[in-house]
């Protein structure tokens, strides 16, 4: 790992989901921090601890070859001296995917994911994702310029 240094939070996060569309394991755990001190929980999954346990289950995801596309929505952050938390939304499209027969398309459910980012002396570095099916919405919340920024 190492090498890679995110000025901000939102660098390392850019990058989290730069990876995650690319499947590119080694990308993905340079965001990470170089910590036993991390915690990423899937979809409906385990809470998973360390180093280990996260590669672990991103190389599993990314072995199943789907390719998805995210667009994040209704990021909100709160921002303190070393550590920056952002709320998003993720939005996923899996390529080759068709639009359903029977519906208007067959996107999966959005995902609402918490995001904690810590300040190293590497940088930026993510020390949580936590993601869990959003509850349904009846319409799409409207399209946002830029995140709102909580201090």
């Amino acid at each position: 790992m190492g090498g890679t240094i995110f000025p901000t939070a939102q660098d390392a996060q850019n990058a989290f989901y730069e990876a995650l569309e690319r499947a590119d394991l080694d990308a993905m755990m340079a965001v990470w921090a170089e910590d036993e001190e991390i915690v990423c929980v899937h979809p409906a999954g385990p809470r998973l601890c360390g180093q280990d346990q996260v590669r672990e289950s991103w190389a599993q995801i990314f072995s199943g070859g789907a390719r998805a596309r995210v667009h994040i929505t209704q990021q909100v952050a709160m921002s303190a001296m070393m550590i920056e938390v952002h709320s998003v939304q993720e939005n996923f499209a899996i390529e080759g995917e068709q639009p359903g027969r029977q519906g208007r398309d067959s996107r999966p459910a959005p995902i609402v994911a918490t995001n904690v980012y810590l300040r190293t002396s590497a940088g930026w570095r993510m020390i949580v994702h936590h993601a869990s099916p959003a509850p349904g919405q009846a319409e799409p919340p409207p399209r946002e310029a830029s995140p709102k920024i909580l201090h």
